[in-house]
C-alpha cells in the first residue's frame, strides 16, 4: 500500500476519500461497460428496449435463437446497471 500512501500525501486527500473516490470511478466505468454491452446486443436487432426485443420474438420478427438468450442476457445487464447504480447512490452519500 506505499502507493496509496504516496498518492495521499501528493494530492492531500484522506486515504478513505481516495478509496471511496476511486471505488466511485470503477463503479462509473463497470456502468459504461454494462451498458455498451446492452446496447451492443438491442443493436442487432435494431431495438431500443428489452420490451421490443421481446415484441419482435413474439411476433417472429426475429429467429428465437439467439434472440431469446440476448434478452435474457439484456434484462441481466439492466438488472446490473440498477445495482450498480444503487452502490454509485450510496457511495456518493458518504462522499
Amino acid at each position: 500500500m506505499e502507493i496509496l500512501d504516496k498518492i495521499v500525501k501528493e494530492e492531500g486527500i484522506e486515504k478513505e476519500e481516495l478509496i471511496s473516490l476511486s471505488l466511485l470511478t470503477y463503479l462509473m466505468e463497470k456502468k459504461r461497460k454494462c451498458m455498451e454491452d446492452r446496447l451492443e446486443i438491442l443493436k442487432r436487432y435494431g431495438v431500443a428496449s428489452a420490451e421490443e426485443l421481446e415484441n419482435k420474438i413474439k411476433e417472429g420478427a426475429v429467429k428465437e435463437h439467439p434472440a431469446w438468450e440476448d434478452l435474457i442476457a439484456v434484462e441481466n445487464l439492466e438488472a446490473r446497471i440498477k445495482e450498480i447504480e444503487d452502490d454509485i447512490r450510496n457511495l456518493q452519500r458518504t462522499l
